[in-house]
């Protein structure tokens, strides 16, 4: 079994066990997680530390594996300071959003939002670059730093 830090599109934080990391990706894709909290099903894997056996390192190791270990939250924090200082979120009109700017309807901007595995077929066809990336939340990234 596998547990995952998970995170609706609402930004409810939770918890998930699965046989493995392909359960979670079948279970997301049949649309069968939802949120505890709001029932939404736009559920996100969130960034993570991983657990080590403290027993076979030594002070030392563990000190630098806690160095990294900031450093990742910090890089992770500013990240999503930049995102959303500079892109603006359209939430589930993403790909509406990205569709009319691609086709001159829209000023190029900046944007950032959620989309299903169609929608992003569709922007792919349609010769649209973007990039996915993990909803970041501070309560978990300030989480994983106490």
């Amino acid at each position: 079994m596998i547990s995952f830090d998970l995170e609706c599109e609402n930004g409810h934080s939770f918890e998930g066990w699965f046989q493995d990391s392909c359960s979670f990706d079948r279970q997301q894709k049949d649309g069968l997680l939802s949120c505890p909290v709001c029932n939404n099903s736009a559920i996100y894997k969130l960034p993570t530390t991983f657990g080590i056996k403290k027993s076979g390192l030594s002070h030392k190791d563990s000190a630098s594996l806690s160095q990294l270990n900031k450093k990742i939250q910090n890089t992770a924090k500013v990240l999503n300071e930049f995102l959303e200082k500079n892109f603006e979120d359209v939430g589930t009109d993403f790909t509406k959003e990205a569709l009319n700017i691609h086709y001159g309807l829209k000023e190029p901007t900046n944007i950032r939002g959620v989309s299903t595995k169609e929608e992003e077929k569709v922007l792919a066809e349609e010769g649209i670059k973007f990039i996915k990336m993990p909803r970041l939340s501070d309560a978990n990234i300030d989480k994983e730093q106490d």
